[in-house]
């Protein structure tokens, strides 16, 4: 396979642009409810808005082969887990 066909966008994909905008949605809706005080950083809803969100982005990210949003929400998702663990096990 060349470098040209790899690096090509997959065609679309109905489920992956739906969770492309729940991911938009939920990161935004997290910051927006945190940022108005009405879930804090350390909420269990919080992180898994930001988790979810992080991975319906890095989804669509991933398909249309947008490297630099795809590594953004890979590394947003991977902090999401780190909090959401550390926030369950207190």
């Amino acid at each position: 396979m060349s470098t040209a066909s790899a690096n090509a966008p997959l065609p679309s994909s109905l489920p992956a642009e739906i969770a492309g905008w729940y991911g938009t949605l939920a990161i935004l809706g997290a910051y927006a409810l945190s940022s108005f005080g009405v879930l804090g950083t350390d909420d269990v809803a919080y992180q898994v808005l930001n988790l979810t969100g992080a991975l319906g982005v890095a989804w669509v990210c991933w398909r249309k082969r947008t490297w630099q949003a795809f590594w953004l929400e890979a590394i947003w998702s991977t902090i999401a887990v780190v909090a959401l663990i550390r926030s369950v096990l207190g």
